[in-house]
Formats: structure tokens, sequence, C-alpha cells
């Protein structure tokens, strides 16, 4: 059978009596994550050699050669072979390395594979090869975290690194990372030390942890929409001083306010974020929909009409206009602080 996550922490919990590791994901943190704890749990059993054939087109023969090694010197040994992709394999090799995951003695194969999407797994090859494997030993699926998987990672992240993030600190930073976990771990270290392993901060994310123009351009939104345009002219200012180019912030800016307007006209017609969010095919989860819809509370369908009508003179003038675009994205954030005061 195919484990998930929660089955496989229970099974590392326990001595390893498999031949085979297969983890796989569309997350190569996960799969490699996962990997690497196998091998060093296995490693703790005794003086194994160590053998690594890099994927994504993995040299069997290699493997093979590995093995005959260890009837020559009677040492069991770990055969890793990181980030294949037995679709970009040939038949003859994905068939060599299912014959090997069968005939294992004294060894141990750990493999890993990154899915480009979901629907990859299901190729012909792919599935000759975790079927092999499901057969011979341990095969994982890992899949995708939540956000609130990567929340709790990244709080227990902290406490690895020696300091503390709040829930609220934690969901500021995967405004700016989302759930990709390679992200988050590089960006805790760095914001752990920046704070002396103490508490990181909100303040100390958003002045050191990596930019997204989109993240910022949410924060300034909500500064527009709680009429505090001071603070949201400096956060514009603060993205210039980025060398952010005009015409990625007023997309940025556009896009949140359409959004905006979809869920207002969606709620005039009886329909929630999710249901918006499904009609216009949003890509991800719903979670930038529900936001929009908490911002659009204050604002009237007219207002919306008249902050589009704005952005998209801002566009035009940005691709046509000699004036700076730095001077026209200050004047149409003002003008939007003007439609939401009314």
């Amino acid at each position: 059978m195919i484990y998930h996550e929660a089955n496989v922490i229970k099974i590392l919990e326990k001595p390893l009596n498999y031949d085979v590791y297969y983890f796989f994901s569309t997350e190569e943190y996960l799969a490699r994550r996962y990997a690497e704890k196998t091998i060093a749990l296995l490693q703790k059993d005794g003086d194994l050699e160590f053998t690594q054939i890099e994927g994504p087109v993995p040299d069997v023969g290699e493997a093979v050669t590995a093995m005959g090694m260890i009837s020559m010197f009677g040492t069991k040994r770990i055969v890793y072979m990181p980030l294949i992709d037995p679709t970009a394999m040939a038949d003859a090799d994905v068939k060599a390395l299912c014959d090997l995951c069968r005939s294992l003695e004294n060894a141990v194969l750990v493999l890993t594979t990154v899915w480009k999407d979901d629907k990859a797994k299901n190729a012909k090859k792919a599935k000759q090869l975790i079927t092999t494997c499901e057969d011979t030993g341990l095969v994982a699926e890992l899949l995708k975290p939540q956000i609130v998987d990567a929340k709790r990672f990244a709080q227990s992240c902290a406490q690895r690194f020696g300091a503390n993030l709040s829930p609220t600190a934690a969901t500021a930073l995967l405004d700016r990372c989302k759930n990709d976990y390679f992200l988050l771990e590089n960006e805790i270290a760095k914001l752990a030390a920046a704070s002396g392993y103490t508490e990181i901060t909100q303040q100390l994310i958003a002045q050191m942890s990596a930019q997204s123009i989109e993240a910022d351009v949410f924060e300034m939104v909500r500064d527009v929409t709680g009429r505090r345009t001071g603070r949201a002219l400096a956060k514009l200012q603060k993205l210039f001083d980025l060398q952010n180019e005009p015409i990625a912030i007023s997309a940025a800016l556009s896009g949140a306010f359409v959004d905006m307007a979809r869920v207002k006209a969606g709620a005039k017609k009886k329909k929630n974020y999710a249901a918006v969010f499904k009609d216009f095919s949003y890509k991800g989860k719903d979670f930038r929909l529900k936001k929009a819809s908490e911002n659009a509370s204050g604002y009237s369908q007219a207002q919306l009409r008249s902050i589009l009508d704005i952005l998209s003179e801002l566009d035009e003038k940005l691709k046509s206009s000699p004036v700076s675009g730095e001077v026209l994205l200050q004047t149409a954030l003002c003008e939007l602080a003007e439609v939401t005061r009314r």
C-alpha cells in the first residue's frame, strides 16, 4: 500500500526492516526530508557502506555494480537514488530498476521522486516502479502541505533554531514564503540569528524576510482601506527602494482590487468567496479571496468601479506617459485613498 506522512512518521519510529524505501511528492523538501531521515536511521544500525547515484535518469548499471561489491566484501550497503524520474528513463532502465528492487539481498535501496504535478505519477513507467516498490518495500506519497501544516512547521523550525515565532508572526511569514518549506527554513534561520535567537517579530519579518510584491501590496491595500494613507505611501516607497518595477507594483495592486470587486459582486448574488474562487477558476487556495472579501466589506460596488477605473488609467499611463512611474503610482494611490474616504 502507499502510505501518507502521518503513517510514515509512525513507521520510522520503529526498527526498519524494508529493502526498498520510495518517497515521492510534488515538494522536493518533503521527499528529501524523509529519505535523509530514513538513511540516518538505517546507519544507526551498524557500519553500512553508502552509495549515491543521482537522478533524474540514474545509472542503473552503477547500482547493480554497487550490489556486486556487497557480495564481494560482505558489507551491507545503502544505495540512495535521489530525484529520479521514471517517466524520463528508458523502458529497459525502468525494468532493470524494478528487477533490482526484487533481488536485493544484503542492501537497502532508497529512492525519491519529485513529480511536476499530481498527474505525473499516473504515467505508465511511474506506476510500474511504484507498484514494484509497493511489493518489495515502503512507498510513501508525501502530500503538499496545507497552510496550517506550514505554520506548524515554521514554529517548530524556529524552536529548533532557538527562537520563538508566534502564530501571528508565522502567518505574516507565510504571506511572503507561502508553504515553501525550503524557503521557510532558510528565512527562519536568518531571522532567528537577526533576533539574537529570541523572538521573531512581525516587524523583523517585514524588514528582513523574503520580499514579495503581493504581500507588500496586500499590506498597502489594507492601509488604504483603513484610511492610513501615510503608511500606504511609505510602503510604496519601500517597494521603490527595493527596485521593484512600477508596472509590477501596479499589476499587483490591480489584482488585489479586482479580487475585491469579484467577491463584492459575488456577495450581491448570494455567493461567498469560495464560490467566486471556483467560478473564476483561481488556482491554489482560496485564502487570497477570503482576505479580499474582508477588505471589500468597507467598499460599495460604485467605489470599487471607480478604483478600477483609476488603476486602468494608471496602467495606460505607465506604458505610454513620459512622467515618472513613481510619481504616477503615488498620485494613483492618493486617488484611491480619496475614493475610500468618500
